[in-house]
């Protein structure tokens, strides 16, 4: 079983990076967010990875960071996602998003990802919703890599959102409660893309307390 790759980065594919490891090239397949992220061609890269085995195919899947692979994980978990699709919910959904996105059940932005239609969408939200609160939301750091013009769509600072859940678990609240009351905050608010930090934790304090 192999768990990380570590070596050369030999070529792209739309959605694999063929890595060479001491003269061995390893086609690993990757999500938008890792092939944005690894660099380009002629650079070191390190990969963690998920094995699957099939009986006609041994395909490797390989992620930048554990929080992208937990998710792949608890993704494929669900009956009618497997690891084509669960790449594909990826694609559209970044890790740090896709906790809110189960939790506030939004299926239109699942249905995005190809091979996700309405009653899968309504699958995956049913599922895990109540172990998406439980997922860690804290930042992840990024691996050493260098910055060029195949990573200028790098993802985003960590989110407005995972600071407000930061915050509440800072005062004392377990991390699901207080997953929850964001999203809860955000949905009932008129304008969320004009809420400040403060606004959120003063919201999602109320839901708390109600």
């Amino acid at each position: 079983m192999i768990g990380k790759l570590s070596g050369i980065i030999d070529s792209f594919g739309t959605d694999y990076i063929l890595l060479d490891v001491a003269g061995v090239g390893y086609l690993v397949h990757c999500s938008p967010r890792t092939l944005q992220n690894s660099g380009q061609t002629g650079d070191v890269a390190s990969l963690l990875i998920d094995t699957h085995v099939r009986e006609d195919a041994i395909n490797l899947y390989g992620f930048k960071d554990a929080i992208e692979q937990q998710w792949f994980r608890l993704l494929t978990s669900v009956q009618g996602v497997g690891a084509r699709v669960g790449m594909s919910i990826l694609g559209v959904c970044p890790p740090e998003r896709l906790g809110f996105i189960i939790a506030s059940g939004d299926k239109g932005a699942l249905n995005q990802a190809d091979g996700v239609g309405p009653k899968l969408a309504l699958r995956i939200l049913t599922e895990l919703k109540d172990k998406a609160a439980k997922m860690d939301l804290s930042p992840v750091s990024k691996a050493d890599g260098i910055k060029n013009s195949h990573t200028k769509n790098a993802d985003p600072l960590p989110t407005i959102d995972n600071d407000a859940v930061s915050a509440l678990v800072n005062l004392g609240y377990a991390r699901g409660d207080a997953f929850q009351a964001v999203v809860q905050a955000k949905t009932k608010a008129n304008d969320n893309d004009a809420m400040s930090l403060s606004d959120i934790i003063r919201l999602a304090l109320k839901e708390l307390s109600a």
